[in-house]
């Protein structure tokens, strides 16, 4: 692709408004992540408790460590950006939490199909961080913060690991578990 070089007008934005704006843009989104991780060092307890398996209930017990670690890391990009760790709520997160707590309410407790619902909910967290993390460290890295972006992709690469250990928990047994169960 030919890209035509455009004539600077008087009305045509710098470089350094450009990155301004993409830098205080990308701080934003890193407020909305930040409130994302935050929220779910709280629901993540709740997803727990509520879970049947032994296995997956290890797993919410894991992955809540390795998500203090996460907001931890995000205090770090913070810092390395010279901006105070901030959180913004983040819509999203709390619409798939939501989605999650109703999944609770809408089965029955001690059953395999609720682990099922209570997987393809965390898998909904994991998708929407995986995309997140992985947007943000491309875009620290045009911003020329390859510090930042390291931190973002270990985070990302942590959720991409949460998101397979689920996908082989509903796999191996709690999918098929749950197609046994019976209607009460």
């Amino acid at each position: 692709m030919n890209k035509k070089a455009t004539p600077k007008s008087a009305n045509a934005k710098s470089k350094k408004d450009v990155d301004g704006n993409l830098k205080e843009f990308f701080v934003d989104e890193l407020k909305d992540i930040y409130w994302a991780e935050k929220h779910l060092v709280k629901t993540l307890p709740k997803m727990q408790k509520a879970a049947t398996s032994d296995e997956l209930k290890n797993a919410f017990g894991d992955h809540l460590e390795v998500t203090k670690g996460h907001v931890t890391r995000l205090e770090q990009a913070f810092e390395l950006m010279g901006e105070k760790a901030q959180a913004k709520k983040c819509e999203a997160m709390e619409g798939i939490t939501k989605e999650g707590e109703s999944i609770i309410e809408d089965t029955e407790a001690g059953t395999a199909t609720r682990d099922v619902g209570l997987v393809l909910a965390a898998q909904k967290v994991e998708h929407y961080e995986i995309s997140t993390y992985g947007g943000l460290a491309q875009l620290a890295r045009t911003l020329g913060n390859d510090d930042v972006a390291k931190i973002l992709e270990s985070t990302l690469n942590e959720e991409k690991e949460a998101d397979q250990l689920l996908t082989s928990i509903a796999e191996e047994h709690i999918n098929y578990e749950a197609a046994e169960e019976v209607e009460h």
